[in-house]
């Protein structure tokens, strides 16, 4: 057994000095930034109409993202688990390449795919679906990887078991699979929305950062441009508070869904 070091009072000490200083004094600070002008000039930066236009944009984006994600995530997870064919292992590293790659590097390759000399035909440069297009490639991974792991380990035999008392495909999924990948599922969806509202490498080429295209992170950087520091806080205040419900929401359903399982 490996010695404590400190005990737990110094271990919960080492913990909260760590996230204090990486992520509580910087929003403490980006709120007192946001209400510089007091609450009336927070309310006013936040419902003024290109805020409310970005806000209103950010959060359709991420919800389409989302549906998207749940399924296209989850056929991904099972073809790669539960199908061989060439090249499997290739697409298995590609799905992580979100991660690694840059995304304003994202950005520029979506941009010569689907831009105005798209070599598919393609163009969806500085439109909404060009942002769809962005925010799936860089939350690809989330729900892939939430989901992949729990059908690994999931137990075959229940699903022959179903089978051999007659249930079908979609009832064995429906009654079986179901019910073990939700939690994960919700994790996977509760990520892909966090970084979705967030993205700002990926769609700042691809959106040509126009009115009819500005998303809340183009937004706050407008801003910023434009020496509203003000302003930039109230709205990424706001997008932090957004982020904040739906992951207390999607865990608050995690929790009963797991309760739920067992």
């Amino acid at each position: 057994m490996l010695p404590r070091l400190g005990g737990a009072t110094l271990g919960r000490g080492l913990v909260t000095a760590y996230l204090s200083l990486i992520v509580l004094i910087p929003i403490a600070a980006l709120v007192a930034k946001s209400t510089d002008g007091g609450i009336a000039g927070f309310w006013d930066s936040v419902t003024s109409p290109l805020a409310v236009s970005a806000l209103k944009l950010t959060l359709i984006c991420s919800f389409i993202v989302v549906a998207v994600n749940v399924v296209a995530g989850t056929a991904l997870a099972w073809v790669l688990v539960r199908d061989k064919f060439p090249g499997k292992a290739i697409v298995n590293s590609v799905i992580d390449l979100p991660f690694a790659l840059p995304t304003v590097v994202a950005g520029i390759t979506l941009l010569a795919l689907y831009g105005t000399s798209s070599p598919v035909g393609i163009d969806i440069a500085f439109t909404r679906a060009g942002i769809v297009v962005a925010l799936l490639f860089v939350t690809l991974p989330f729900v892939v990887r939430a989901v992949q792991p729990v059908l690994l380990e999931l137990d075959r035999d229940m699903e022959e078991a179903a089978a051999s008392l007659g249930a079908g495909p979609l009832t064995t999924f429906r009654r079986i699979i179901f019910p073990n990948l939700r939690p994960a599922l919700l994790a996977g969806t509760a990520l892909a929305f966090a970084r979705a509202i967030g993205e700002f490498g990926s769609v700042i080429l691809i959106s040509g950062n126009l009115p009819k295209t500005q998303v809340a992170s183009l937004f706050i950087f407008a801003q910023i441009e434009s020496g509203n520091t003000e302003g930039a806080a109230a709205v990424s205040v706001t997008l932090l508070l957004i982020a904040l419900v739906i992951l207390l929401l999607i865990g608050r359903l995690t929790h009963w869904s797991l309760r739920h399982g067992r």
